[in-house]
C-alpha cells in the first residue's frame, strides 16, 4: 500500500512538472534555464589592464559554479569607447554582457560624440569591484625612496617625468591631471590603447610612472618591478599597509577609485537580469574570487541594481566636474 501510495505521488508530482514546463513560454523557459550556453563579455580594454585583473578570475569562478563559460573578447581602443559601442549594439538576450569601468562615466564630459548612452543604451547590473589608484614608478627610472622626496623632484623639474594612461578621457588619465592641478606640478601624459601596455612599458621603462588602478599594479608591486608611492583616499590599504595615503600626504581632496561593474545591453528581460545578477554575485562572493579580490586590494560593494544605477549617475555629474576643473579639453 505504501509502496503503491508513494508511486502515485510521483505520478502526480511528474506530471505536474510537465504541466508547469509546457505552460511556459520559450523566453521564460530560455530564462529558466539561463546559462545554457557559452555567455560573451566585452571587455572594453587590451589585455593585460586591471579590468581583466577581475573579468578574467570572474569567468573561471563562473565557468565553474554554472557549467557554461564567461568569454571574454577584448576589445580596446578610444579609452574604453570603442567596446561599449559595440557591446551597446549586442542582442539583449542575455548571452551579452559588458564589463565596463569608472571610465566609461568619465566618457560622456570627454568626447563631444559617442554613438551609444551609459545611461540610456544599458541596463546597470552589478558593481563587481572597486580599488583605490595607487601612485607607482619605475623604481630605475625615479629613485626617489618615500613619495614626499618624489614630490619634491618632480616640481624642481616640470616636464622632465612623463606617465602612462590607459587612455585620454580614463581614470588613469584624469588621476594624472587631477594630481597635477592638486600638487602643482607637470607631468607629460603618455596615453595608451589600455591599461596592460601603459603597465608593461613602466615595468619596462619606458614611462616613468603611472596613477593606476591597485587591481593591475598589485602583482608588480609586490614583484618589485615597480614602486608604489601612495594611495588614494583618506585611508591605507590593507594589501598595501606600508604605503600612506594622500590625505597622510597633505592631499585630503585626492580620492580616485577604479570600479569595474556589470552591465546588458536596454532591452534585456527583467527576470533574465536578475538571473544574471543572482549567477554573478554567486560568483563574486565565493570564497575563490573573496581571496582574489582581497589581494588586488579590492572590495565587492553590495548594491542593487538600482543603488547601482544611481551610484553610475552620480560618478557622470562628479567626473564631469573633475573635467571642467582640471581644465582638461573634450576630444
Amino acid at each position: 500500500m505504501i509502496s503503491n501510495s508513494l508511486s502515485r505521488r510521483g505520478v502526480l508530482r511528474a506530471a505536474a512538472a510537465a504541466s508547469a514546463a509546457a505552460g511556459m513560454g520559450p523566453l521564460a523557459w530560455a530564462q529558466a534555464r539561463w546559462p545554457s550556453k557559452p555567455v560573451n563579455m566585452v571587455v572594453p580594454f587590451a589585455a593585460g589592464g586591471g579590468t581583466d585583473a577581475f573579468g578574467r578570475p570572474l569567468s573561471a569562478q563562473f565557468a565553474k559554479l554554472t557549467g557554461q563559460n564567461l568569454v571574454i573578447e577584448n576589445r580596446g581602443g578610444a579609452g574604453g569607447t570603442l567596446g561599449a559601442s559595440v557591446a551597446a549594439k549586442a542582442a539583449p538576450d542575455g548571452y551579452n554582457l559588458f564589463m565596463g569601468a569608472v571610465h566609461h562615466t568619465i566618457a560622456p564630459s570627454m568626447y563631444k560624440k559617442l554613438d551609444y548612452d551609459l545611461e540610456k543604451d544599458f541596463v546597470p547590473l552589478v558593481l563587481a569591484a572597486s580599488v583605490p589608484q595607487v601612485v607607482v614608478v619605475n623604481p630605475k627610472n625615479i629613485t626617489s625612496p618615500d613619495f614626499k622626496s618624489f614630490l619634491e623632484l618632480v616640481k624642481k623639474s616640470p616636464g622632465r617625468f612623463n606617465y602612462g594612461s590607459a587612455g585620454a578621457g580614463t581614470s588613469h588619465h584624469l588621476a594624472g591631471e587631477l594630481f597635477k592641478q592638486q600638487t602643482k606640478t607637470f607631468i607629460t601624459h603618455i596615453p595608451y590603447t589600455g591599461a596592460g601596455p601603459a603597465l608593461r612599458d613602466l615595468v619596462g621603462g619606458q614611462v616613468d610612472m603611472m596613477f593606476d588602478g591597485l587591481g593591475s599594479s598589485a602583482a608588480h608591486i609586490k614583484g618589485g618591478r615597480i614602486k608604489a608611492l601612495m594611495v588614494s583616499g583618506a585611508k591605507r590599504n590593507p594589501s598595501l599597509p606600508d604605503v600612506p595615503c594622500a590625505a597622510e600626504m597633505g592631499l585630503p581632496d585626492y580620492t580616485v577609485t577604479t570600479w569595474y561593474g556589470l552591465w546588458a545591453p536596454k532591452g534585456t528581460a527583467a527576470d533574465l537580469q536578475a538571473r544574471i545578477v543572482e549567477e554573478m554575485r554567486r560568483s563574486i562572493s565565493s570564497d575563490e574570487l573573496k581571496a582574489v579580490w582581497a589581494n588586488q586590494g579590492a572590495e565587492f560593494p553590495n548594491l542593487s541594481q538600482q543603488q547601482f544605477g544611481a551610484f553610475i549617475n552620480a560618478e557622470i555629474k562628479r567626473w564631469a566636474t573633475v573635467v571642467k576643473t582640471a581644465g582638461i579639453t573634450p576630444d
